[in-house]
């Protein structure tokens, strides 16, 4: 193989041919690799799986409705409880892994709000959702 110089000299071109002689190796080695491989894929392990006549079950999760007015009053599913009896109520409606559906009035203070939260989880109750009012948005 002969190399030529950088110069150009006596009408000589650019060589301009790509050599595919180490791309045609590349690909008959990549050909016998799958040629060899190919036959281990078809190999299947039988297994009797049992049949089952299986219909999906609807666990929807207990939610329960606690609502505050602006004077504090607590709500339970509707209900106007004792501010003292919620965390025995959420202590005992733990098992069911329940959602807890907050909704305050607007004019509730805060502090009220979250001793409802810390309550809850006190109670070991973690799914809390705050349920709003998009028809009535806040005003500036």
């Amino acid at each position: 193989m002969a190399f030529g110089s950088f110069e150009q000299s006596g009408g000589q071109q650019p060589m301009a041919e790509i050599n595919t002689t180490p791309l045609v190796d590349v690909m008959l080695v990549l050909l016998v690799i799958f040629i060899i491989t190919a036959p281990l894929f078809q190999q299947a392990v039988p297994v009797d799986l049992p049949k089952v006549d299986a219909t999906r079950i609807d666990d929807k999760p207990q939610v329960i409705q606690v609502a505050l007015d602006a004077a504090g009053i607590v709500y339970w599913n509707g209900e106007p409880i004792h501010g003292d009896a919620l965390p025995a109520r959420l202590e005992a409606a733990r098992g069911a892994d329940p959602e807890l559906h907050l909704r305050a009035d607007r004019a509730t203070r805060y502090e009220r709000v979250a001793e409802v939260m810390a309550a809850a989880q006190r109670a070991g109750i973690v799914k809390i959702a705050f349920v709003t009012d998009p028809a009535n948005p806040a005003k500036p």
